[in-house]
């Protein structure tokens, strides 16, 4: 999972290039086509039988089904853009006026948000998690540390307490944002805790006690992530650099706003045309779901994550530029994800960096030979399966991720050797070579897939996929969805390898 320095690929003919980007281009929008076509078809029996909405624009219908969009769309409209406005507000007006002020007032700002959303006892629980979570890390022992935030994330998962927290609200949406909360929270706790443990004896308790709250109640992330480190977000808010200027904050603000919502158009019109999240939990429509069909449903419920995500990170992360902080990079378009660690690496860079600095790196990492290698990353995928509930797919899921990272590894390191390198360098030349690793991309880009579908839709949908793609079109199905994927890998690797 450690990333290292690309080297430059081979400069392919552009006529080339081009034929990739067109059939990469023309397989989306024809398998959506077909996915479409195949939505309209049912629309009658689908809008019966999962309740479509009736859509934004006269004449179309809305698919509901992906609960986390609707329900960050409809908390979006109750109260959380008002309060991320109000963050803005805040603090641009404590950075012209009251510098020193600025992060107490945040600080206020955010608890006082969230105590307005979650209610008192809501806030409670967060606090007694970070009381004891703030103690445990006193000691400056990381095991302790580790043991005590685990404990504290586990109580999610708690069947007596869900019951008693859940008879705080009036709504199931309400103790969801509590459960959402805790979760992202459960992070920076552990952030604070092993970064307390690794320094040096220094700043009083109360000093830490301070830095803790506003990282916890930091508003725009505070929900939902991205997730920043707690030693990035303490060096970051205290930068005073002149980077307040009105006008570049204003053109900012409006360039990114825009740039928002025509990522929320976009997935809004997918589930207006495609109703993949419909069609996906019913498996007899996965079964006679025409071949490109099929494929339009595997890239169109990526492609909506993917776009999701930029709605739903890009908000909070422009508020937090606006603040002078430097938030991971938005998730990049998995369709030129082309393996499993470029994905990880790069879709969520946020928990990606938490995940290399706290697990990966503390536990020997690629600096101690494969059994560590093999040890760190199982560890690390095990508890993003843990974070997000454990469920069986999940573990599937983790799995699946676990062993795709080890075989790219194993590969990369196989053809590193002396001998192979070698032999290749002599009877490959520098284009056939990157041909050929877009080649065996191609197989880790469809296993990346078919991941990503037991993780969005279960594990149903993924052995559906395989059965129909693997098993029962071997000969029909896969070879052509693998040249597809083959061009996929190609425009990845000229749109992020270095120049040569």
């Amino acid at each position: 999972m450690k990333s290292k320095s690309k080297a430059p690929l081979a400069t392919l003919p552009w006529i080339e290039i081009l034929v990739y980007w067109l059939l990469s281009f023309g397989s989306h929008l024809y398998s959506f086509y077909h996915l479409h076509r195949f939505s309209k078809k049912h629309e009658k029996v689908l809008e019966r039988e999962y309740q479509l909405e009736e859509g934004l624009l006269k004449g179309f219908k809305r698919d509901p089904s992906d609960f986390e969009w609707n329900f960050w769309t409809e908390w979006g409209r109750k109260s959380l853009l008002w309060s991320l406005a109000g963050h803005g507000i805040i603090s641009r007006f404590t950075t012209v006026f009251y510098p020193k002020f600025r992060v107490p007032a945040l600080t206020i700002y955010g608890f006082l948000a969230a105590s307005s959303v979650l209610g008192a006892k809501g806030v409670s629980v967060l606090l007694v998690h970070m009381a004891l979570s703030f103690s445990a890390a006193q000691l400056r022992k990381p095991a302790l540390s580790w043991a005590c935030n685990l404990l504290l994330l586990s109580t999610l998962h708690f069947q007596p307490l869900q019951e008693i927290q859940r008879r705080w609200y009036n709504s199931e949406e309400e103790y969801y944002l509590l459960l959402f909360s805790i979760a992202v929270c459960g992070l920076r706790f552990i952030s604070f805790s092993l970064e307390h443990c690794w320094c040096p004896a220094g700043r009083g308790g109360v000093t830490q006690l301070c830095w803790l709250l506003s990282y916890t109640f930091y508003h725009p992330f505070f929900y939902n992530g991205p997730i920043i480190t707690y030693k990035d977000y303490t060096e970051q808010m205290q930068r005073h650099e002149e980077s307040d200027r009105r006008e570049s904050a204003f053109r900012y603000l409006v360039f990114r706003s825009g740039r928002i919502i025509l990522w929320w158009c976009i997935a809004e019109y997918m589930i207006h045309v495609m109703y993949m999240h419909t069609i996906q939990s019913n498996e007899t429509y996965l079964e006679i779901l025409p071949p490109w069909a099929l494929g339009g449903l595997a890239l169109a419920l990526v492609q909506f994550f993917y776009v999701k995500y930029l709605v739903l990170f890009g908000f909070p992360s422009m508020l937090a530029t606006l603040d002078n902080l430097a938030p991971p990079k938005l998730p990049s378009c998995v369709s030129i994800m082309h393996s499993f660690t470029g994905m990880w690496r790069h879709f969520d860079e946020g928990l990606y960096r938490w995940l290399i600095r706290y697990i990966y790196v503390p536990l020997g990492g690629s600096q101690h030979g494969a059994p560590f290698k093999i040890l760190s990353t199982g560890l690390a995928f095990g508890f993003v399966c843990f974070w997000h509930g454990g469920s069986d797919y999940l573990q599937y899921w983790a799995v699946m991720n676990w062993a795709g990272v080890l075989v790219e590894h194993g590969l990369v390191s196989l053809f590193a050797s002396p001998s192979i390198q070698s032999t290749v360098e002599q009877h490959f030349s520098a284009a056939m070579k990157r041909r050929a690793i877009a080649f065996l991309c191609a197989f880790s880009t469809a296993m990346l897939i078919l991941s990503n579908l037991v993780f969005l839709g279960g594990t149903h949908v993924g052995r559906i996929f395989w059965k129909r793609v693997f098993i029962q079109g071997w000969s029909t199905v896969a070879p052509p969805m693998l040249a597809f994927l083959y061009c996929f890998a190609q425009i990845g690797l000229e749109w992020t390898s270095p120049p040569p």
